[in-house]
């Protein structure tokens, strides 16, 4: 057994991904009971919905999981900003019959700036905790650190990892640029180098003393066995988990992810005011009509983006939906989570007959 699986607890060198809006509470105990590490993300909530979504997972199993926080610096208001978006969309709101906001709200706040999540997590100490889009301050590492809570975090660059391993978190998640979902960068502004998967890897591997958790394109054993080769000490899948039976996603994603077999991704700022991998679908569509500065901070631009959406649904058009999905879309598999992690571990010892003999 690895140094990562020690110190996670698990069995298998796999993640869930945490997957804001499409893992569950079922899908993580399902990963957890199969010998992988399921996820939870509670990022997008407040304090009292991460409580009752852990309690969920704890009443199904007792096996360690993750619970993933955001960790972006908190959102600056611009009313002009704002006001000249919400006018550039309007007529697609008419379009459905419904009105746009008034006005943009920060939807839900950083960890940064959450106390009550921060006291949540050392009353509930959670095995292991992660962290996208950033870090905490040294006393909140120190703090959940001495809780006993093993801590992870993305990076999307050797810079950022070096940063992970300067503040004393023990495992990096390296997320390249193939993964769905948001891009994990510090600053959301700055250049990206848009590194792949294995590339970042092998990076990370030969400079930091960490373990390293490979994230973005992987959705077989055969990919996983790819980055253990590289020197991970384990992969991070989310997009494989999109089409489980426990997944929440709708029937709209589901449908966006058959009908394109999830041949073309793309990386857009639009739905939310962050850099994410979309499926095509309406708003991806909108993608480069745009420019950077035009779009609202993240998440008060994502605000308009789920009124949209819900404008839309009503009608019932599904295409302005936060579709999220990485570019091994078109291997994803239907399946329970169980299975799932059965045949990834089927696969892996596949290609890595070495391992089972171990």
């Amino acid at each position: 057994m690895n140094r990562l699986l020690s110190l996670l607890g698990v069995r298998l060198p796999l993640i869930q991904a945490p997957m804001a809006g499409v893992s569950s509470p079922e899908m993580a105990a399902a990963v957890c009971e199969a010998g992988a590490l399921g996820s939870l993300a509670v990022g997008a909530g407040d304090a009292d919905a991460a409580r009752v979504l852990i309690a969920s997972v704890r009443a199904r199993t007792a096996r360690p999981f993750n619970v993933n926080l955001f960790c972006h610096a908190p959102a600056v208001a611009d009313p002009a900003r704002e006001a000249a978006w919400i006018k550039r969309f309007a007529p697609l709101f008419e379009g459905w019959g419904a009105s746009p906001p008034q006005a943009l709200r920060e939807i839900y706040r950083s960890f940064l700036a959450d106390d009550a999540m921060l006291r949540l997590l050392l009353d509930e100490r959670p095995a292991v905790v992660s962290f996208h889009f950033g870090l905490p301050s040294a006393e909140i590492i120190a703090a959940l650190r001495g809780a006993g809570i093993v801590l992870l975090a993305t990076a999307t660059s050797l810079a950022e990892a070096q940063a992970v391993a300067a503040a004393g978190i023990d495992a990096v998640v390296a997320q390249g640029w193939e993964a769905g979902g948001h891009r994990g960068v510090f600053d959301a502004d700055a250049p990206d180098e848009k590194l792949g998967t294995m590339a970042l890897v092998r990076l990370i591997t030969a400079t930091i003393d960490k373990p390293v958790i490979a994230a973005g394109g992987i959705m077989d054993g055969q990919g996983i066995a790819a980055a253990l080769a590289l020197g991970a000490s384990a992969a991070q899948l989310g997009t494989a988990f999109l089409a489980i039976d426990e997944s929440l996603a709708d029937a709209g994603y589901r449908a966006v992810l058959a009908e394109s077999g999830g041949r073309h991704t793309l990386m857009t700022r639009v739905v939310s005011g962050r850099p994410a991998r979309i499926l095509p679908n309406r708003i991806a569509a909108l993608d480069g009509s745009y420019a950077p500065a035009e779009v609202p901070a993240y998440p008060i631009a994502y605000d308009l983006g789920k009124a949209l959406n819900a404008a839309a649904k009503a009608r019932g058009e599904h295409g302005y939906g936060a579709h999220w999905a990485g570019q091994g879309a078109p291997l994803v598999r239907t399946m329970s989570a169980g299975e799932l992690v059965r045949t990834l571990e089927a696969e892996l010892g596949q290609a890595m007959p070495e391992r089972d003999e171990a």
